[in-house]
């Protein structure tokens, strides 16, 4: 055994969080039902509730579904994106909020509501998880 390893002891392994918190998993939760129930509404808008035209405007609702699996699994970036991507859909919704009227006004500040709570569901899971990466690494620093 040489001087070198007696003096300098091996550093234990770095743990990694491999849980979820609770308000984690519940701004998630939240993240994934509203697009499940953006999706939805999005489908059923344009097939059969007041559809445009002849229904191709539901094509709208197949960029919902490639972040479900990214929320579903905690990817980070999936959050990131999703939180820029969603604006989209505000957008839409606050238009046809503004120029239809009967069921589709109705159906459009539904989706102007279901996009905000993704939003702020997106940005609460962001914040969570780069505020625990920062606590976690500043614990991990010698004092």
């Amino acid at each position: 055994m040489s001087a070198y390893s007696s003096q300098n002891p091996p550093s234990p392994p770095q743990s990694q969080r491999t849980q979820a918190s609770s308000r984690e998993a519940f701004s998630r939760n939240l993240a994934l039902g509203a697009l499940i129930a953006l999706f939805i509404l999005s489908l059923a808008w344009e097939l059969w509730l007041a559809p445009t035209g002849r229904g191709t405007l539901a094509i709208k609702a197949l960029p919902l579904a490639l972040p479900m699996l990214g929320l579903w699994r905690y990817r980070l970036y999936t959050f990131r994106w999703l939180s820029l991507m969603i604006w989209l859909y505000f957008a839409e919704g606050a238009v046809r909020a503004a120029s239809e009227g009967g069921v589709g006004m109705r159906l459009a500040m539904v989706e102007v509501f279901l996009s905000v709570l993704i939003f702020v569901a997106c940005a609460m899971q962001v914040r969570l998880r780069l505020a625990a990466a920062k606590a976690h690494t500043a614990g991990d620093e010698p004092a």
